[in-house]
């Protein structure tokens, strides 16, 4: 039998919505209230989220997950890409480590010329006009088709985004059907509750049962992610056409639909608050594992933050969207968190040992 191509699957996994603008009906529950606990002496720090501490449960081997980095085909997402990859290839295989293989999930629809030195697989992007603008909406239906077509030698998954660093091997902060989150501030599902419940009926429980996350960075079992991923898909789309909703969280609605997925499939997170950390916010990378520099970082000469003002020294992807940021970039001045020096030397370090930098 012919298979059918991303673009029917998109149609007959969505075409319900698009026609009715419903909700998935039939959700499959997962997760439960049995409690589990985390073995502490193996991780150098504790989740937010409270386990229990009169089970023990430790790791005896080692649980591989596959890194997937969601990327369009631009020139401002390919060098983030490639630094990313840079440090994934340095960390994986030191001790400490339980990450496996790489994919980047190219949504572009077409291959690029990063596919022989980053391990791609290319998808479909929405059709035309139903992102309404909103590139990162197809991150959701980028992994729905990644997960129908790929196969996934690791039993975990890491959900990760260009503009991420590893900053150390990462070890799998998952916890069997318990997938390990970095909870956001902004992520604020009871000061929304009247929205929420556009999407998480009273019938599903309380708003607390939605984590304060995104889809990103998630470890996450594979066999979840798949379930999960169609209705992150729907409930994406469905806040996107709701201008209420569009409104009021912006740019990070994506985020929203994946932690109100994950609760409609009864999936709870562990919550590590430091899987993750953003300059210039966050002064120092001791102990944290993914440098994500979504953020400006903007300083006077004598090292004072300027956020929102240029600054006299700055380093800010968005400065580089037509071309990537050049080799030896110059470090910031004396008083500059650690965080950001970090984050500089490790973008030179990267363009740096990078072939054709600055051309390809």
């Amino acid at each position: 039998m012919a298979q059918a191509s991303p673009l029917v699957i998109f149609f007959l996994v969505f075409g319900s919505f698009f026609a009715t603008y419903n909700l998935v009906t039939m959700i499959i529950h997962y997760g439960s209230t049995e409690s589990v606990a985390i073995d502490h002496g193996t991780l150098l720090f504790d989740p937010i989220t409270e386990m229990p501490t009169h089970v023990k449960n430790p790791k005896r081997s080692k649980t591989p997950f596959h890194v997937a980095l969601t990327a369009t085909g631009t020139t401002y997402s390919k060098w983030q890409c490639r630094i990313m990859y840079y440090w994934y290839k340095k960390q994986r295989n030191l001790p400490g480590s339980e990450m496996g293989g790489f994919t980047r999930i190219l949504h572009s629809g077409q291959p690029d010329n990063l596919m022989d030195e980053i391990p791609t697989i290319v998808v479909d992007p929405l059709p035309e006009g139903q992102d309404r603008g909103y590139v990162v909406l197809n991150r959701p239906w980028a992994f729905v088709q990644w997960l129908e077509k790929a196969t996934i030698e690791e039993e975990y998954v890491l959900m990760a985004e260009p503009d991420h660093i590893f900053l150390r091997p990462l070890p799998n902060l998952a916890h069997g059907g318990y997938p390990a989150a970095f909870p956001f501030f902004y992520i604020e599902p009871k000061k929304n509750e009247k929205i929420i419940r556009k999407f998480y009926p009273k019938k599903n429980g309380p708003v607390s049962n939605i984590d304060q996350i995104g889809n990103s960075p998630v470890i996450i079992k594979k066999d979840l992610i798949k379930k999960i991923a169609p209705t992150w898909m729907n409930v994406s789309m469905k806040m996107k056409y709701d201008s209420e909703t569009d409104d009021t969280f912006g740019w990070v609605l994506e985020m929203y639909a994946y932690a109100v997925a994950s609760a409609l499939h009864g999936v709870s997170h562990i919550l590590w608050k430091d899987f993750m950390l953003q300059p210039p916010w966050d002064l120092e990378t001791t102990n944290k594992y993914i440098l994500h520099y979504t953020y400006g970082c903007d300083y006077t000469l004598k090292g004072e933050l300027t956020y929102g003002k240029i600054g006299e020294w700055r380093f800010d992807k968005r400065s580089y969207e037509q071309r990537p940021p050049p080799r030896n970039l110059s470090l910031p001045p004396p008083g500059v968190p650690e965080s950001v020096v970090t984050l500089v030397k490790m973008v030179n370090e990267a363009s740096a040992n990078l072939p054709n930098w600055d051309t390809l």
